[in-house]
Formats: C-alpha cells, structure tokens, sequence
C-alpha cells in the first residue's frame, strides 16, 4: 500500500473546500477535479502559468463563474447558486477596476453602499480602511492622481470593506514594478496578520508566492498538481514540472534500488535512502527515475560525480559553476563566494543523499 507524499494531503480544515471541481467551456476543462481544503486566516497561493486554470479557479469560488461539476465550500455551506454579492467572499482584480469619477473615499464606499449601509456606518468604515491602508489623507483624491502602489492600496481596501471571510486576489501585484512588489508584498502579509481574513492570492510568480503564502498549490492543465509549504515544495517536489517551476533544479538520471536507496549513473555505491514519492509510480526497486538536485545542495569534493569545471558566474552571494560531466551532462553548483578551481580544471561534485530528491520519469532530456 502506497504513502501519499504529506504535501499532497490538504489538512482538514472545512474552512473553503474544493471537491473534485471542473469548470468546462465548451470541451475544454480549465479547472479540472481541483480537491482542495484550506484553512481559515492564512495565505493560499495559487501558482502557474497562464492559462492554467488559476483565474478561472478564483472566479468559481466569487461566483462570477459555476462549476460545470463539483462542489464548493465555506465553512460547511454549499456555494452553488449563490450570487457573488451574496457570497462572504470578495475580490481584488489585477486592473484595480477603479472608478475614475470618485475619489479614493467613494471608491471605498461602492460596495457598502450597494448593501445600503447608513450613511455614518460607512463614513466610519471607509476611515478604519483608509487607516489601515496607510492612505488616510488621500479621501479626496481622484484615482488618477495616485501612484501604481497607492491605487493598488485603494483596491485593497475597496475589497476589505465589506469584510469578508475570504479575500480572492488576482495577481494583486502584477502592475507594480519590481521594488515596489517587494515592498508591498511586505506590507499586503503584514495586512493579512493583522486582519485574520483568509487571503486567496493568484500569481504566476514563485518567489512571490513564497513570499506571501502558507501554502501554495501548483496548478497546471486545469490540475491542481502539488500542495504544501513553500519549503516543503521546494525541498520536496512531486513532479519535474514542480520543481522546475520554483527554482532551479539538476535533473540526474537515477533509479530506485532495493529499500529506497537510489543509484545514480557516474557512482558505482548506491547513495543510501532517498526521498521517494510512493504515490507518484517511483517507489518500485529497480524504476527508473529522476535525481531533482538544487544548486545549492552540489559541492565540490575530492570524490563524487566526475566532471570539468566549464566556468562561473559571480552573483554576489554566491557563485554559480557550470560543470561538464564525463556523460556530456551540465550541472550548475551554487557555491558561496571564494577562491576555487580556474576554468577548465578537473573536479568533483558530491551531494548528501538526504538532499536528493528522486521524481517518476525517465532519463532527463
């Protein structure tokens, strides 16, 4: 009997589940037997590219879309045929999607004054927004005459004002350049922690994503493909494409031997246990597979895999090698900054086997 891989079995929270569901548009799935089970007030990212299903995903649970199949959940209550303004859920849109002709106070207030809200209720809860946005002196602005950073925060707190018990973000930081995407990314978890609201965030972005969330899941052809922390993913991907898509990674070609010790071509001695994923087709002796290695874990040895040192890339904080293997491979090593080995120079690289981790597949392409 197999293990599923921990990253894989969503915690049993009951506070917005998924079951099994599909959103078709003609033929086609875009969201396809998606189970998910997140917990109240934290951060879910969900990561990958365009197309992948995440977007569609965010709008079947605001209502703007219905599942073709399935079911969705908040705490316990079935969400099918419930309108989006009935729903305790709002969303934040990548455009902003302000309206031009109000100023920041009436963009906050649009949705408290469709739920016909008394006029001091909403005075007083446009104020607590702006306050907790950082914008209280820019009530009387028009939207544009505000920065990208400062109409992203308008947004927000636009979203915010009703309250609800998930908010949907769709690539919330996409029209931000790069230093101010890290800044308010600090800011956006800083918010989170100090509202308890439940944040869904859409992104294509994975250091984003590992910034922001408790959890991320990884989607890709409408599947849900891998869920956990942004460690766990890391360190522990169920797929080439998983571990690919959060960093760069060494594929190895390796096989499973008897126990869970792998083999790896170049090495004559097994490696010892490595981390096998059972519940993805990899856990028989004798499977082919694939070593995932990040650069980080390689380091130059007096033994271990055979190789010329091509050349190396200064970053800062650490340097990256490119060293050619006896099989015509290329592994990158990132090692910290220091003296080392010209170009050209014969070396070794060598890993602790508890750093490898071995994925279903064939050999590399």
């Amino acid at each position: 009997m197999t293990t599923p891989h921990p990253s894989a079995i969503p915690p049993a929270t009951g506070h917005l589940r998924f079951e099994a569901v599909t959103k078709r548009f003609g033929a086609h799935p875009a969201v396809d037997g998606v189970d998910l089970d997140l917990a109240a007030g934290g951060v879910f990212c969900l990561l990958g590219p365009s197309g992948c299903g995440k977007s569609t995903l965010l709008r079947l649970t605001a209502g703007f879309e219905e599942p073709s199949s399935g079911k969705i959940l908040l705490d316990g209550r079935d969400l099918a045929g419930v309108p989006p303004h009935r729903r305790p859920v709002n969303m934040m849109f990548q455009s902003y999607a302000l309206f031009p002709h109000r100023d920041v106070a009436g963009n906050v207030a649009y949705g408290l004054e469709r739920e016909g809200l008394g006029r001091s209720e909403i005075t007083e809860r446009v104020a607590e927004m702006l306050r907790l946005v950082q914008l209280e002196a820019f009530g009387a602005r028009r939207p544009d005459r505000l920065s990208g950073g400062q109409r992203q925060r308008v947004a927000l707190a636009r979203a915010l004002a009703k309250r609800p018990r998930v908010l949907l973000l769709d690539e919330p930081l996409g029209a931000l350049d790069r230093a101010l995407r890290e800044e308010t990314q600090a800011e956006l978890r800083a918010l989170q922690r100090r509202l308890g609201t439940t944040f869904v965030v859409v992104t294509h972005d994975p250091a984003e994503a590992m910034v922001l969330a408790d959890r991320i899941g990884v989607m890709a052809a409408g599947r849900l493909v891998q869920a956990g922390a942004a460690a766990d993913l890391y360190e522990r991907p169920a797929t080439r494409y998983v571990a690919g898509l959060l960093g760069d990674v060494n594929l190895i070609e390796g096989r499973l031997g008897a126990g869970g010790a792998g083999t790896v071509r170049g090495l004559d001695t097994p490696l010892g246990p490595l981390r096998a994923f059972d519940h993805h087709g990899a856990g028989e002796a004798g499977s082919p597979g694939l070593l995932a290695l990040r650069p980080e874990r390689l380091a130059l040895a007096a033994e271990g895999l055979p190789g010329t040192l091509l050349d190396t890339t200064y970053l800062g904080d650490r340097i990256v090698c490119r060293v050619g293997m006896t099989d015509g491979r290329v592994l990158r090593a990132a090692l910290p900054p220091g003296a080392g080995p010209a170009p050209g120079a014969a070396v070794h690289l060598a890993f602790a086997p508890e750093a490898a981790s071995l994925l279903p597949g064939g050999p590399a392409s």
